[in-house]
């Protein structure tokens, strides 16, 4: 049926016959009729259930320490050195002592510096695996990773005959004329922070590695186009793509080094120990264990400040790549 226009220019339409049948409007889907959508909103509840176990547990027994330790704190040790629970503050006061304070930064400067050298070795060598490895990625990996497996202490056993007077460094450092008889790795600080770095130096390269076998290697040839050079590629390139990996492998080599003391115990001297041999000391020997507490609190609250640092620059760049 024709239609027709008016004098305005508004089109109109002939009445429909009531007894005509109606066209069915088309079916419009709503978001959450569509397949897949409510499996990208809304986590599954099984995973969900299978997670809330080990959540409970961990967190259950995390609390539970803390609040021991930080009530043992405030607490005092009777005659025969057993700790009792209470209201002091000596322990907490105590900590300001300047030798504290000086084995804290101590600790903090060992942290900071395994972190750094751990950074310079882990690249190259997650670089060369993740882009130059190839059908060997696996089988160097596991090269990497598996002599790690290895229990921690006979491990730092290990690297002090090796960084021992005796040992085939120093040895070999003399054959070359670059060491003479009065050189000493071990009860140095230097020794203290080779230990920390072989022991945790596999928790640069992980988080690296994944961080560059994500990248766009496309990025790289473009780089190399604007930048020349693969010095000034690997910088303004490689380095701001990975540092997201870079940050994570950061915190997990900070955290453990800021506390160990194997290293400290095994390659230094009376003049290295690190706070985490001050606490085992306390706990141990010096049978003051409120006082191991507040060492305790004190360190944790400096791998929090840490830890907190870290989650505000992982949201930020986060939600800098959500724009």
């Amino acid at each position: 049926m024709a239609t027709r226009s008016n004098r305005t220019g508004t089109t109109l339409r002939p009445p429909q016959d009531p007894a005509a049948p109606k066209t069915p409007a088309p079916d419009r889907k709503r978001p959450e009729d569509t397949p897949g959508t409510t499996a990208r909103t809304r986590p599954p509840r099984l995973w969900t259930w299978l997670l809330l176990p080990g959540t409970l547990w961990m967190t259950g027994f995390l609390v539970a320490s803390l609040l021991l330790v930080a009530t043992l704190a405030l607490g005092t040790t009777d005659p025969l050195g057993n700790p009792r629970f209470g209201l002091n503050f000596a322990n907490l006061t105590a900590l300001a002592d300047p030798a504290y304070s000086t084995v804290l930064l101590r600790s903090l400067g060992y942290a900071l510096i395994t972190c750094l050298i751990s950074l310079a070795v882990a690249y190259p060598v997650a670089y060369a695996i993740a882009l130059r490895g190839g059908r060997f990625k696996n089988l160097l990996i596991a090269a990497i990773v598996v002599p790690f497996f290895a229990n921690y202490l006979v491990r730092m056993y290990g690297w002090s005959v090796v960084l021992s007077d005796d040992g085939p460094l120093l040895r070999a450092l003399r054959a070359i004329g670059l060491a003479d008889g009065d050189t000493k790795i071990l009860q140095t600080g230097v020794g203290v922070v080779a230990g920390l770095v072989y022991g945790f130096v596999v928790f640069m390269i992980i988080p690296l590695y994944a961080a560059m076998e994500r990248m766009d290697t496309s990025l790289i040839e473009a780089g190399r186009d604007l930048y020349g050079g693969p010095l000034r590629t690997f910088l303004f390139v490689t380095v701001p793509a990975t540092r997201q990996g870079a940050a994570a492998g950061c915190v997990l080599v900070f955290l453990p080094a800021m506390g160990d003391f194997v290293s400290a115990q095994l390659m230094g001297g009376p003049d290295q120990i690190m706070i985490g041999n001050l606490i085992q000391d306390k706990f141990f020997q010096g049978q003051n264990w409120p006082l191991g507490s507040a060492l305790t609190m004190l360190l944790m609250a400096v791998l929090f400040l840490g830890m907190l640092g870290y989650l505000r620059r992982t949201r930020k760049d986060e939600a800098e790549a959500a724009r």
